[in-house]
């Protein structure tokens, strides 16, 4: 059994747990999921974890967010401008980032870097996408900023098992959805983002325009540039295949709003 394998079999066996550098921010991120909770209380959560506070504001007052120009300076201005959905968006951020973000191995740390320019990217690109096919744009990105979600955590273990990707393993399909299953349910994702994120392990062709969540991250995960370390690269059976009338729409699409895709990137980046 390779090390990967019994590291998944392990994860499926007992309690999923997040390091405790990311637990404080997985418990704010549950806090905010109340969809009756004040914007005055949701502002005194946040400010209980200062790295997702400090991201709160500026990205509110970051060119994707601020058209008005007119600076905010508190968290609670910050959560109004934002909205409580995106907010919950970037609390998930904070957890995905902080469960690797105390590695020692640079190798490892390197290998979450990676991971994470293509998660922002991927999650920037179905903010963007979502908002022109009529979907839910926050849906889109907290989809976005999950769906590596098995990748972040099997990274966060290289501590305790630093062999896991030691010789070049990949992150297979199966290790993925188990790993990912498990993850997601401790993180409380709600089913419709489970179901857009499973879409990514199954093979199927690519319905262009998107019809639904699935859809859309498939797609984004397509277009980025970026991609996963822990993947595979894309071979040519696996190419985004559209008609030349959708590869127009989605070109122009791409192009007219590659200031607000850089913007949004930048943001979500830290």
């Amino acid at each position: 059994m390779s090390t990967l394998e019994s590291v998944v079999t392990e994860i499926e066996q007992g309690e999923v747990s997040f390091p405790t550098h990311a637990d404080v921010a997985f418990r704010v991120r549950l806090a905010l999921d109340d969809p009756d909770i004040p914007l005055a209380k949701a502002a005194q959560v946040i400010v209980a974890e200062p790295l997702l506070a400090a991201r709160v504001v500026a990205v509110a007052n970051s060119v994707a967010f601020n058209r008005s120009g007119i600076p905010v300076a508190d968290v609670r201005g910050a959560v109004a401008r934002l909205g409580l959905k995106f907010v919950r968006g970037l609390a998930t951020a904070v957890v995905m980032r902080q469960m690797a973000g105390s590695i020692r191995s640079p190798a490892y740390q390197s290998l979450a870097v990676r991971l994470w320019e293509h998660t922002v990217h991927v999650a920037a690109l179905a903010h963007l996408l979502a908002a022109k096919f009529r979907l839910a744009p926050d849906v889109a990105m907290f989809a976005g900023i999950v769906h590596e979600v098995s990748g972040f955590y099997l990274i966060s273990r290289t501590d305790t098992r630093n062999d896991l990707f030691a010789d070049g393993t990949l992150l297979t399909a199966d290790a993925e959805r188990r790993v990912g299953g498990a993850v997601l349910a401790a993180l409380a994702v709600p089913a419709e983002v489970v179901e857009a994120i499973e879409a990514l392990w199954i093979e199927g062709p690519l319905r262009f325009p998107p019809e639904n969540l699935g859809d859309l991250l498939r797609l984004a995960n397509q277009l980025t540039p970026i991609r996963s370390p822990l993947q595979a690269p894309v071979t040519d059976g696996m190419e985004l295949a559209i008609d030349p009338e959708g590869e127009k729409q989605l070109t122009e699409i791409l192009e007219r709003s590659s200031d607000e895709l850089e913007a949004l990137t930048a943001a979500l980046r830290y």
